[in-house]
């Protein structure tokens, strides 16, 4: 009878186990020594430091490894920031004056600030950090001292950016403030038409209308501009507008302003118009100088009307003026060629008594016009003569007026 499946198994299962070796004994625990660095010797068993890597049973090699594992739980130092420089003495400087501005500064703090700096960046510095503070405002004085230190610094570009805020209102306006912003203008090409915008707009002001001094500064960046007979006439629609608004305006005008009027006229040949202002002179309470009779020499001999010319160079002459060398030239030549040859010789001696000597082509139109009226030893006694009281002519000078007159 087979045997039954349970009881197989059994039987099985005791004959296996008697196959299978004995199990190991049971390890007891480690003792765990709280200072790994310094063991019990009493402990058969050394337990060693999480930190190491292998176990040594050398004191020095325990030691190495100890130092080694703390330098390698110390934290590197933090980077050193790339941004951190050592400051200038310009930002150095800036700070200092920047703590000297209490809170509360207004305008004239900040005027004596700027004034105080003789770098004008640096003060362009506190200028633009003043602006950026609660409370605060430039006005017309802080501008107009910042525009005066960035033109006498030749910072040209800042004056130029200065004066856009001015007119587009950035601050309050004065007088002083536009007028310093027209010569400023008057005296860069690019920024002759920006003048009298800021011209009109003081035409325009209740408070600052042009004075003295702004019709001046026009006038005479208008006069450096009449080089040429074509380019007068384009200029002198100009002059002629200034001079009725400055009438206008009730602003009277000096003797300075009246000879540039009559250089204007008198450069564009326009004489009668020199000499009615000539005559209104003394309506001003203006007298003549060597300026006013030059130019109107010049003006009318070059004009054609050489004894009205005359006429103006003896009155000067009378009041004991000296013509400029240029004057004295416009004469000679105009009356040498009237056949005015006595009168011609005149100035000419007159202008050798002033230490001024004529150029090689005057002396050439005088002596040659002593030939054509068949004088020609009176041109060589002339010569000679000026040889003697001209010291600075040339021997080149001398033969080449010499040769002329054979």
């Amino acid at each position: 009878m087979p045997t039954p499946l349970p009881r197989l198994l059994v039987s099985t299962l005791r004959n296996s186990n008697r196959l299978l070796p004995p199990p190991f004994p049971a390890l007891s625990p480690l003792p765990i020594n709280p200072n790994p660095t310094n063991p019990n010797p009493s402990s058969p068993f050394t337990t060693p430091s999480l930190n190491h890597r292998s176990i040594s049973s050398s004191p020095t090699t325990h030691l190495c490894n100890t130092t080694q594992d703390l330098k390698t739980l110390t934290p590197p130092p933090p980077p050193q920031n790339p941004n951190l420089r050592t400051r200038t003495p310009l930002e150095k400087q800036f700070e200092s004056w920047v703590d000297k501005l209490k809170p509360g500064f207004g305008p004239n703090d900040v005027e004596d600030a700027l004034c105080s700096q003789s770098d004008p960046d640096l003060a362009l510095d506190i200028f633009r950090w003043t602006a950026q503070q609660r409370g605060y405002k430039h006005n017309h004085v802080t501008y107009l001292t910042m525009i005066k230190i960035a033109v006498s610094g030749k910072r040209f570009g800042h004056a130029e950016t200065l004066i856009e805020e001015v007119i587009a209102g950035a601050c309050d306006v004065s007088v002083p403030l536009y007028n310093s912003i027209i010569r400023f203008c008057c005296g860069r090409k690019s920024l002759f038409n920006r003048a009298f915008d800021v011209y009109n707009k003081m035409l325009k002001s209740e408070d600052c209308k042009p004075t003295l001094e702004t019709y001046t500064l026009l006038l005479n960046s208008l006069l450096r501009r009449f080089n040429k007979l074509n380019v007068c006439y384009i200029y002198l629609h100009t002059v002629r507008s200034l001079t009725k608004q400055m009438k206008a305006s009730g602003v009277i005008p000096d003797t300075f302003i009246l000879n540039m009027i009559i250089k204007a006229y008198s450069k564009c040949l326009e004489v009668d118009e020199a000499i009615r202002v000539f005559r209104e002179m003394g309506l001003y309470g203006c007298e003549p100088n060597a300026y006013t009779y030059g130019y109107l020499a010049k003006g009318l001999c070059e004009k054609g009307r050489v004894n009205q010319g005359w006429v103006f160079y003896k009155e000067m002459r009378g009041k004991g003026f000296v013509p400029s060398g240029s004057t004295y030239m416009i004469l000679i030549c105009s009356l040498s060629l009237e056949r005015r040859l006595e009168d011609a010789i005149d100035v000419v001696f007159d202008m050798l008594g002033k230490n001024m000597a004529p150029d090689l082509l005057t002396y050439r139109t005088l002596l040659e016009e002593l030939c054509r009226e068949g004088r020609g030893d009176d041109a060589f006694e002339l010569l000679e003569k000026i040889r003697k009281m001209d010291r600075l002519m040339a021997d080149k000078t001398y033969k080449t007026l010499l040769d002329g007159l054979f």
